[in-house]
Order: structure tokens, then C-alpha cells, then sequence
């Protein structure tokens, strides 16, 4: 829709810009009373030498175009009030005709790489992984649906200092029958029990640098109990998975990097940018702090795996961008990675992003592994399921599948209760707030899709017609939202946002509901199948938006 409004503006302006600056400058009025879509002139003043106000007068005396109804020229804008039957019989035509394909980009883009998740091993999945979990899962949905290949790599922090510090434990506090009987619960006990220690005695510290550097020499046992400490959680975290309904093409970890990590420090010297500084070598970088490439001992560092995880990246999968969907707080480690390779002469440095995301907060505060301060994510998944189940009881209890819909309810609610959220901002845990099944919430929205279908179910209508007049001007804003629905999608993308979907899909269901209470949809008369047609329509959008963020939509609740 847009881009034929965009086409008839640009013949108005005799081409003075083009279609696609066009398409960028148009924006949705934030009061319906000024129009559906709106042209500011400003830009343009300048340019053609002219008053942003003449600017619009002319447009608007040499617009032509069927899908517009009326223009008005207000201080400047172009503001725009669609045909609405035409508009109306357009996109409901084409949601009955595309389905689930609607806001599909069909051309094929080529690869993207999103590196999420990336819990690290022998630590329980914590709360404080959710997020880049379920946001790097519904930005991977929706760079698919954008038109791209996507590949969901789980880039497991398993390797570093960190598994030095774990051997130590083991060797001084671990038990092999205990630990086989509940692997992560007694892994996380010796790792805190040696944080509280390493504050009393540091010697901890320099035992566990030496422990990781004979890992990284290739120490039998070293090896053997790394090895048994990684098969132990990826068994737990696949389960969180498959709780979630999250699958990944790689578990390629930080170790899988191992020997490919030589030829990046090689290239680094040869290219004269390795600088030897304290014993280390660094990259310097202008107005940042240098990129620590190995440390004093030789080990190597996260810049150095994320190097050759990059380089390795780019070779296999030739993609069009990396998504990298980690914490605010590594932000300046990528900015260095970033630059780094850059330095290094590859101009597909521009391609790779980070998408950075606020942190879960306890009481205000971040959540300690060391400190042993978590909230366990399967923990919560189950409580939000059980809270489900006994809402189900109380409201339902003659519902089918009950367990599967408390299942998907429950892991709905927690999903949505973080993606509704600007992905930047901090979030204060509270379980009783992510279980309120009411307001801005994932149930609300999966409530509003089985209601909808219930409706079509007993309504048993299998061709539809579509028209305005049958639907009156209370569907306008609906209307309106489902045209919108393609934009929503490709602006997600562009912003590395999922909350863009979710906030959409909450005002669609919000303004679906404020129609559906003032109109009734099932009675039997001339324009029945217009009005089944824009529930189904609705439908189909919610169900679409909520697999966009990677939630189930039950039919019956």
C-alpha cells in the first residue's frame, strides 16, 4: 500500500525524490483525525526552495492515486486518509489468500548468523540467560520471515579461566558419585564454595590460571573432567530447550575454536598489529582501551575465540550479517572485536552487529553465579506452567488437552513477559508479575486468538467475502493495524527489536476486543461472511506475530 502512495507522491514532486526516500519519510499520525499516513515536507524546503507548507499544497493538487480518499495540508505535512473499502478489500483479500505468508518477504536474501544463548558450562541456566535466549530466538524468526537463511548458533561458554577454577574445586571439594547423581546443583556448590574460599585464601586464584593453562596444553585429566562437566549441562540445557521450543543448527562453544585461534594471532603479527604490552600482547585500538589477545602465560582470551569464531564464521556461512545477542555490559568487547577486524583489512566488519539487551534484576541487583544469588529458569518455567494448569481448573476444567494448553500458556507468558520489554532496558524479576495472566501479557493475546477461534469453529464458514460496509468504521483501526502488519516485520528486523512485534500484537488484540465487544459477529444476515472474514484475518495475524516470538496459540483455552 504504501509504496503505491510512495510512487503517486514522487510523480506529484516530479521525481525530485525517490520512491524508496519516499517510503522512509511517511509516518502514521499519532491521532487518526490527522490522517492514516502522513508526507512532512521539511526535507524537501531546502531543495525545491520552497515553504514546506507550498511544498504540500502542490503534492496535494497533483495527487492521484485510488487508495486515497482525501488530502489535507497541515503546517507542512501531507496528511493522507485512505480509500477505506478499497483498503479494506486489499488486505483482507490478500491475509485470505496468503495465510501465515502474510508480511513474508519471498526473495531470497542469503545467510544470517545470530550467536545466542551461550549459557556456559557446569552453571545452572539461570534466569539471567532468558533473555538473550528467547530475544536471539524470535529475532532469528524474524529474519526468516524477513526472506534470509538463518543459522542459530549456541556459541556454549566452554572454555576460560572459569573451568580452572571449577578443576580446582573438584580436585579439593568434589565428590564423583555425588555430583553424577545431580550434576549442575553440585557443580554450582564447589564453584561458589570456591569464590567464598578464593576471597580468604588468592592463592585459589593462581592454582586455577595454572589448571586452565595445562586444559588449554592438552592435560589428560584436565581434559577428561572438562569434557564430563560439558556433556553433563548440555543434557540439562537441551531440556530447557526443548522447554522453550528453541532449536539451534550449532553448539560449537567457545573450545571449538582451539586450533583455529593460532592462524588469527599469526595473521595479527603479520600485519603488524599485535603490540607486546606488560608481558601480554594487545591490539591497540584509537579511543578505546587495546584488545587483549593473549594473556602473560600465553592463554588466550574471549577476543581471541570470538576472532576465529568470526573469521570461521564468515567462511562457512558466507552470511550477510552476525547477530551477536549478548548483555549490555560486553558492549565494548565488541566494539574492540569489531574494530579489530576491521584493522585487519576486511571490510565485512560492517556486517557484524551486536544486539545488546538490559539485564534480569534481583532486588534491584544483577544475578551472581559466584555469589550463588540465581533464580533457576526451569524453576520458573515450571511454577508459570502449574499457575496455568490451576487457572485452567478454576475457569475450564472441562478442557481437552489441559496439560499441553497450561504448557503452552505458562511458557507463553514467561517468553512475552520479557519480549514486550524494549530490549535495552533492565527488568526486575517478579514472578508474580510475569503470572499475571491480565493486561499487557502473553495470555492476554492467546486468549483474544482462541477466542476468534472458537467463533470461526462454530460459525463453520469455509469461503469469505470481503467488504467495508458490511464491517462499518468500528473495524477501521483494525484494519489499519493488519496493513500495518508487513511494516511491523521488517521494522523488527531493522531495529534488532522484538518488542515490536509484541507491543503490535497486544494493540491488535486490544483493538480486536473493542471491536468484537460492540459488534456481534455469528448472527445469521447478508454481511455475516465480511465480518467471519475479518476475524479470521485477525487470527491469522496474532497467530503469526505470537510464532514470531516464538509462542504457541492454542485454539481453546
Amino acid at each position: 500500500m504504501n509504496t503505491q502512495i510512495a510512487n503517486s507522491i514522487a510523480k506529484a514532486l516530479n521525481n525530485e525524490l525517490s520512491v524508496n526516500d519516499i517510503q522512509y519519510l511517511l509516518e502514521k499520525p499519532k491521532n487518526l483525525d490527522l490522517g492514516d499516513l502522513a508526507f512532512p515536507c521539511f526535507t524537501l524546503a531546502k531543495k525545491l526552495r520552497k515553504s514546506p507548507t507550498s511544498i504540500a499544497s502542490d503534492i496535494k493538487n497533483n495527487l492521484s492515486c485510488d487508495l486515497i480518499q482525501e488530502v489535507q495540508v497541515v503546517g507542512g505535512y501531507v496528511n493522507i486518509f485512505y480509500h477505506q473499502p478499497t483498503i479494506t478489500h486489499q488486505v483482507l483479500s490478500q491475509i485470505v489468500k496468503e495465510k501465515k505468508l502474510y508480511g513474508t518477504q519471498q526473495e531470497s536474501k542469503g545467510n544470517v548468523v545470530l550467536d545466542f544463548s551461550s549459557p556456559n558450562i557446569a552453571k545452572p541456566f539461570s534466569m539471567g540467560h532468558l533473555r538473550s535466549t528467547v530475544i536471539g530466538n524470535a529475532l532469528a524468526n524474524i529474519t526468516k520471515k524477513n526472506g534470509y537463511q538463518t543459522i542459530r548458533v549456541n556459541h556454549l561458554g566452554d572454555w576460560g579461566t572459569q573451568f580452572g577454577k571449577l578443576i580446582v574445586a573438584y580436585r579439593k571439594w568434589g565428590d564423583q558419585k555425588t555430583i553424577e547423581a545431580a550434576p549442575i546443583e553440585e557443580l554450582l556448590k564447589i564453584y561458589v564454595k570456591f569464590h567464598e574460599e578464593a576471597e580468604l585464601d588468592d592463592t585459589l586464584n593462581e592454582q586455577a590460571r595454572t589448571a586452565f593453562k595445562a586444559l588449554e596444553d592438552g592435560d589428560e585429566e584436565a581434559l577428561a573432567l572438562w569434557q564430563w562437566f560439558r556433556d553433563a549441562s548440555l543434557e540439562e540445557f537441551k531440556s530447557i530447550y526443548q522447554l522453550l521450543g528453541i532449536n539451534f543448527d550449532s553448539f560449537a562453544g567457545e573450545a571449538y575454536y582451539n586450533d583455529k585461534m593460532p592462524a588469527v594471532v599469526k595473521e595479527l603479527e603479520e600485519k603488524g598489529l599485535l603490540v607486546q604490552s606488560d608481558g601480554a600482547y594487545v591490539v591497540e585500538i584509537a579511543n578505546m582501551p587495546p584488545c587483549l589477545i593473549t594473556k602473560t602465560d600465553g592463554a588466550t582470551l574471549y577476543a581471541t575465540r570470538d576472532l576465529a569464531a568470526a573469521f570461521y564464521r564468515k567462511q562457512q556461512y558466507d552470511p550477510e550479517k552476525i547477530f551477536y545477542v549478548v548483555g549490555n555490559e560486553q558492549s565494548l568487547h565488541f566494539k574492540q572485536l569489531f574494530k579489530v577486524i576491521e584493522k585487519m583489512g576486511y571490510d565485512w566488519a560492517k556486517d557484524l552487529q551486536h544486539v545488546p539487551f538490559g539485564m534480569i534484576l534481583k532486588e534491584g541487583k544483577k544475578m551472581s553465579t559466584r555469589k550463588g544469588k540465581i533464580v533457576l529458569l526451569a524453576d520458573v518455567l515450571k511454577e508459570a506452567i502449574a499457575t496455568a494448569k490451576r487457572n485452567i481448573e478454576e475457569k475450564n476444567p472441562n478442557l481437552e488437552d489441559k496439560e499441553n494448553v497450561a504448557y503452552q500458556v505458562g511458557v507463553g507468558a514467561v517468553i512475552f513477559n520479557d519480549l514486550k520489554n524494549d530490549r535495552l532496558h533492565d527488568i526486575e524479576f517478579s514472578i508474580e508479575h510475569m503470572m499475571n495472566f491480565e493486561g499487557e501479557t502473553g495470555p492476554y493475546i492467546q486468549y483474544t486468538y482462541a477466542r476468534i477461534s472458537s467463533l470461526l469453529e462454530k460459525a463453520n464458514e469455509h469461503s469469505y467475502e470481503v467488504s467495508f460496509e458490511a464491517l462499518g468504521e468500528q473495524a477501521w483501526p483494525v484494519i489499519l493495524l493488519l496493513e500495518q502488519f508487513p511494516k511491523i516485520i521488517s521494522n523488527a528486523f531493522e531495529l534488532a527489536d522484538p518488542s515490536q512485534i509484541a507491543k503490535y500484537a497486544l494493540q491488535l488484540a486490544r483493538q480486536f476486543n473493542k471491536y468484537y465487544a460492540q459488534n456481534k459477529v455469528l448472527v445469521v444476515d447478508s454481511q455475516r461472511t465480511s465480518r467471519l472474514a475479518f476475524c479470521h484475518c485477525v487470527a491469522v495475524v496474532l497467530k503469526e506475530s505470537l510464532a514470531l516470538l516464538g509462542i504457541a496459540a492454542p485454539k481453546k483455552m
